[in-house]
């Protein structure tokens, strides 16, 4: 396991202009830190968005076997400290997840509710309590010609979600094992196999796609 901490001093911890920053979110960024994850998945942070939340922290992350990246994604922590009546809650997680598949893999008809399934899955066998899911399940065929006619055509799933994590007495989520959460499903939609599982290694016995390809670019 490959800690987090030390990659997420490049950015602020909140949206520009808010000012002092909550406790609960303090707390919370620092848990994202200090996360101890999977070896193969590489994380840093990255600008977050300034206008869904009063506060907000974002990270970028990629899968990356043999120098290949197999997938990547994007996560962002929101926090609205007077509550968010669509969240039900006071924090949420906005996630993009996407990676490329084998074309006979991706032609799959239940393809987009096994990977949905992939992220309910990968929070539950966690043990994390979570509402007001949300999201949707892309995939889209490319062709290549002319100078990039020698490529095999290619699809690309795209996972697009939100959820609401469960907070503590504190008011603070378990902002850790939600990241590592989407790291299992990061890893899923990549096709490495679980990890062992342990405190932070719960999903063993999902299933993977095998033969997975990362992302090609021109």
């Amino acid at each position: 396991m490959a800690a987090a901490q030390g990659q997420f001093s490049d950015h602020p911890a909140h949206s520009e202009g808010t000012g002092g920053v909550p406790s609960a979110f303090a707390t919370a960024v620092e848990a994202l830190r200090s996360a101890r994850l999977r070896p193969e998945v590489e994380v840093e942070p990255t600008r977050p968005p300034q206008r869904l939340a009063p506060y907000a922290y974002a990270l970028e992350a990629a899968v990356v076997e043999d120098e290949e990246d197999l997938a990547d994604g994007r996560l962002v922590l929101l926090h609205e400290p007077a509550g968010h009546d669509a969240w039900q809650g006071t924090f949420r997680l906005v996630t993009l997840v996407r990676a490329e598949l084998e074309p006979e893999m991706a032609a799959d008809p239940l393809l987009p509710e096994v990977c949905w399934s992939w992220l309910t899955g990968a929070l539950e066998a966690r043990g994390l309590s979570y509402g007001e899911a949300s999201g949707t399940v892309t995939r889209a065929g490319s062709h290549y010609f002319g100078g990039l006619a020698e490529r095999r055509p290619a699809t690309q799933i795209e996972i697009r979600a939100s959820w609401t994590p469960r907070e503590d007495r504190r008011g603070v989520p378990d902002a850790a094992a939600h990241l590592a959460a989407w790291c299992d499903l990061l890893c899923q939609v990549a096709g490495l196999p679980p990890t062992s599982p342990g405190p932070l290694d719960a999903g063993a016995g999902v299933v993977s796609l095998p033969q997975r390809r990362g992302p090609q670019h021109p």
